[in-house]
């Protein structure tokens, strides 16, 4: 078992993982919370999977659960479902003195999480992660959103969970795309700051990364835990943690969620992104060709068909604008990032097409 806190305060909170903690964790679960009442939302997919055994697990420990279910997907993050959870958690007569469990991927974690903070003005929540994407990434940090017309994330709050649990078992019954997906967040964090992490990604492939699960979370959620704890509401360092994203949202909205999944985007972003910087001086000379390689090992993209053009217009709502600067993610090498801040109006010389083979 691993444990990471992560120090915010009045709103700190612990990250364990331990393989087969789904089976305990109701014992987990009453640890963190005097709630006689839980609502574990999640989506159809993860429920059919484990929501029988997570059930059992918190019964066990004398809890009342209610399982509330949305489509799986992220078009289902949005102001429709949002509704919809509110009234199921009314039905279900949770109240302020209850407990939310967003038990599933990022888009459950995003969606159940932001119903947590809003509905009754906040219900304490704990989040259970079982994805790649969630369990290294989206689960920490209190981010939670759900996407508008207008942007993917552009409606949220900063709301911390009192607790997440990490099963790697969990991962097991993923299929490979979205074993592949998870990558694409894993890739990030060995370019933004963990050489070794990335040296490791060069060295394993699907056949062996199984192995190292456990410790690729805890390398992640260590990496993430540290920004946050330096900047919480994302106003300056926590803008590292989004290298690849800009590029990668707008190819998300370009092709329409769920062409290319959240890992893919990013992972094109980053790749199409560095291999500007690199042509400018900005980053170490072979960066570039470091990260293809690793990304095309795990059958991401490397690029996307769709014109500079067609992506800057969905860049302009970019949560990293201010006024008319916005804040690039680049790097100097592998495991060393930093903010370039930019005019808005130098964005195409950033977002344009290059040669990647």
């Amino acid at each position: 078992m691993k444990q990471i806190y992560v120090d915010l305060g009045k709103d700190s909170y612990t990250i364990t993982i331990e393989d087969g903690l789904l089976d305990r964790a109701g014992t987990y679960v009453k640890s963190l919370t005097k709630a006689n009442h839980i609502a574990i939302i999640s989506d159809d997919t993860v429920d059919g999977l484990y929501g029988n055994r997570l059930e059992h697990t918190l019964k066990q420990e004398g809890f009342s659960v209610h399982r509330l279910i949305f489509p799986a997907g992220e078009k289902s993050k949005n102001s429709e479902q949002l509704l919809a959870l509110y009234q199921k958690l009314s039905d279900a007569g949770i109240t302020r003195s209850d407990c939310i469990i967003t038990f599933g991927g990022g888009v459950v974690g995003d969606l159940g999480g932001f119903a947590a903070a809003t509905f009754l003005r906040g219900i304490p929540f704990i989040q259970i992660p079982t994805t790649i994407v969630s369990q290294v990434d989206s689960s920490v940090g209190g981010k939670v959103a759900i996407d508008l017309p207008s942007g993917k994330n552009q409606a949220g709050s900063f709301y911390q969970p009192k607790g997440v649990l990490i099963d790697p078992e969990l991962l097991q019954t993923l299929s490979q795309r979205f074993i592949h997906d998870g990558l694409g967040e894993v890739i990030k964090y060995g370019c933004i700051r963990d050489a070794k992490l990335f040296e490791l990604l060069e060295q394993v492939d699907d056949d062996t990364i199984s192995a190292h699960w456990e410790e690729i979370i805890e390398c992640c959620c260590r990496i993430k835990a540290r920004i946050v704890e330096h900047d919480v509401l994302d106003l300056g360092e926590r803008m590292l943690l989004n290298f690849g994203h800009t590029i990668g949202h707008a190819i998300e909205r370009c092709y329409g969620y769920g062409y290319y999944t959240h890992g893919e985007g990013v992972a094109a972003g980053m790749v199409m992104l560095t291999a500007i910087t690199e042509q400018m001086g900005i980053t170490e000379a072979g960066t570039t060709e470091r990260i293809r390689k690793v990304v095309q090992k795990y059958s991401l993209p490397t690029q996307v068909a769709a014109a500079s053009e067609d992506l800057l217009q969905y860049i302009s709502n970019d949560k990293k604008k201010r006024g008319k600067q916005i804040t690039l993610i680049v790097l100097k090498e592998i495991g060393k990032s930093e903010l370039l801040p930019i005019q808005a109006d130098e964005l195409p010389k950033y977002i344009r097409k290059v040669d990647i083979k």
